[in-house]
């Protein structure tokens, strides 16, 4: 069973000018993504500079998020770690907080054989109850979670539901598909494969550009599962060029860039990240108003 169907947001970690966690924007912009049709949560991950939270502010980011949450939607946790028994203190401590479900991202630098893989992943899911999504990211880890490897953990792991996949490769999506027969709910991982992974059978997406248009990127997603593909269709390339100009540099650089443009105010990136170049922020905000981005505050 789904730990959710629809389009999560992969939410920014909003910082103050001195890059402490800001938490009342963060109540904020959970209002404004559940307000405009966010179908679920997920704290603490690549987009919330999770690589740069110490441990105490990512468990405290999660606690927060999930008490002002308040069960109106899912709250997915990542707590992936290139230790494993760091994975599985974070893992654990998210479920005493109440979280729905887990993130846990491929471990990084590490490079961990297939074999490797499969005793990490099994080794934390093991350790909770709650229910695990999987994120293939190779860009950023050096390592791809093979289809074969997906397809054992999910058959053999009870609480291993999902993958979120962002290999690039719909090819990759296509055999995790066969493989996993249904016993593998499977999320995009890129705004820009949104459709292609659901006429795999995908059943949403984890979205970064969720952060500046909610109700856009739902309704990708809502449209496709409802049966409107050439609504769903139209939506995703009219949102190609502003996905491409979100990852012209490093996420979140320019996710949390656009949201600063729109008023929201939610501070710097943490070094090592640094400012988006002035040529990329102009941009960026060309292909925002050519969306129809709005600034905060404005209907």
């Amino acid at each position: 069973m789904a730990i959710f169907k629809g389009a999560g947001v992969a939410i920014v970690t909003p910082m103050t000018e001195t890059e402490e966690v800001n938490y009342p924007k963060l109540a904020e912009l959970l209002d404004y993504q559940i307000e405009n049709g966010t179908d679920a949560i997920i704290i603490c991950g690549t987009t919330g500079e999770s690589s740069t939270l110490t441990h105490e502010e990512h468990l405290e980011a999660i606690r927060f998020t999930v008490e002002h949450v308040a069960g109106r939607v899912p709250v997915v946790a990542g707590t992936g770690s290139n230790c494993t028994r760091t994975a599985v203190y974070l893992s654990q401590e998210a479920e005493k907080s109440g979280a729905d479900g887990l993130l846990l991202v491929s471990p990084y630098y590490n490079k961990a054989t297939q074999k490797g893989l499969a005793a990490h992943f099994k080794t934390i899911a093991d350790s909770v109850k709650l229910p695990v999504i999987l994120y293939n990211i190779q860009g950023r880890t050096g390592v791809n979670i093979a289809p074969e490897t997906l397809a054992w953990l999910a058959k053999n792991v009870e609480n291993i539901v999902g993958v979120k996949e962002a290999s690039n490769s719909i090819t990759q999506v296509a055999k995790i598909a066969q493989l996993t027969d249904g016993a593998l709910d499977i999320y995009s991982g890129n705004d820009d494969q949104i459709v292609p992974i659901l006429s795999l059978g995908g059943v949403g997406v984890i979205s970064v550009l969720s952060n500046i248009a909610p109700r856009e990127t739902h309704d990708i997603v809502a449209k496709y599962l409802a049966g409107d593909v050439e609504g769903s269709r139209d939506l995703q390339l009219k949102a190609l060029p502003l996905v491409e100009k979100l990852f012209c540099e490093v996420n979140p650089i320019p996710v949390k860039a656009a949201l600063n443009m729109m008023g929201w105010e939610v501070g710097p990136v943490r070094m090592p990240l640094t400012v988006m170049e002035e040529e990329h922020q102009r941009q960026l905000k060309a292909e925002m108003d050519r969306f129809g981005i709005k600034a905060k505050g404005e209907r």
